[in-house]
């Protein structure tokens, strides 16, 4: 029988401690080298914002002249895109999850579905911006109105809603399908009776933050033609648009030839800021709110 060699052990515990305390502090250092980035971009577009917001900003449309300058096109646009990928991704997001936990079975199919599922999150941007260019903008012959913008920005963000939504649906209690099985209540009456209810939250939380998304994004509707420039309002889903993001891209660019440009991007960079801060709070409250609903 061997016993504890006390001295050994206190020999390796200090090495031990040592790597410890060594990797803790790396993680730290790697913590607030982020949150430094992130402090001192929040700092530089508050500071070159100041003074540029204001109710008449919020409210005008786009101005060759930056004092008369505002950013009710995009936002009018940004609208107009969330009206078209909300319900889209919803149905397509939320049909694929119930298909895929409820009817699917184990199998290759099912297997194929779920791995090109993943896949599809990890794809870049932009390659979305060419599948809209080629389906929805030329083979369509769509144009670049809202219609075209929204279902690419919908192909974007689906995956988020898939996976979200299935994870709800996995996380609704068994005994609760096996009750409603047991008072005679056909699948599709358990699905849409206790299942869904239930997953909603889960549901919800996904979609406001695939929404959350969709919003900041711009490489794809630079690839399909969305102009950064555009003066008249949108008026519906096949009008053409701009959005926050674009409009950020066009007077980052152009602040090379008019120096106030990088102030107005600033200030809208502000405004998109506060409007995903106001989303991912709304799901952080719905989430917390019904997580412990079962």
């Amino acid at each position: 029988m061997k016993y504890v060699n006390v001295e050994q052990v206190q020999k390796k515990m200090g090495s031990r401690l040592f790597a410890n305390n060594l990797a803790k502090g790396l993680f730290l250092l790697a913590t607030l080298f982020g949150l430094v980035i992130l402090l001192t971009l929040i700092y530089r577009v508050y500071t070159d914002s100041i003074g540029w917001i204001d109710f008449q900003f919020i409210t005008s449309k786009l101005s060759t002249t930056a004092e008369r300058a505002g950013i009710m096109g995009a936002i009018a646009g940004t609208l107009w895109l969330m009206v078209v990928v909300a319900p889209v991704t919803m149905f397509l997001g939320v049909g694929t999850a119930i298909y895929l936990e409820e009817y699917a079975k184990n199998g290759k199919l099912k297997s194929i579905i779920q791995t090109n599922i993943s896949n599809l999150a990890g794809v870049p941007s932009v390659v979305f911006g060419i599948l809209g260019l080629t389906v929805f903008v030329r083979s369509f012959e769509l144009g670049n109105i809202v219609l075209a913008g929204g279902l690419t920005m919908s192909l974007l963000v689906l995956p988020i809603v898939v996976v979200a939504s299935q994870e709800a649906i996995r996380a609704v209690p068994q005994y609760l399908r096996e009750a409603s099985y047991g008072m005679g209540a056909t699948k599709w009456q358990t699905i849409k009776n206790i299942v869904l209810p239930a997953a909603i939250p889960g549901i919800l939380t996904g979609l406001i933050l695939s929404l959350s998304r969709a919003i900041g994004e711009t490489a794809p509707l630079v690839v399909i033609g969305i102009p950064a420039l555009l003066i008249p309002l949108p008026d519906g889903i096949f009008d053409k648009f701009t959005v926050l993001p674009m409009q950020i891209y066009y007077w980052t660019v152009d602040s090379a030839l008019v120096a106030e440009y990088a102030n107005l991007a600033a200030a809208t960079i502000v405004v998109l800021l506060i409007v995903l801060f106001l989303m991912n709070s709304i799901a952080i409250i719905i989430r917390n709110k019904f997580q412990n609903r079962f």
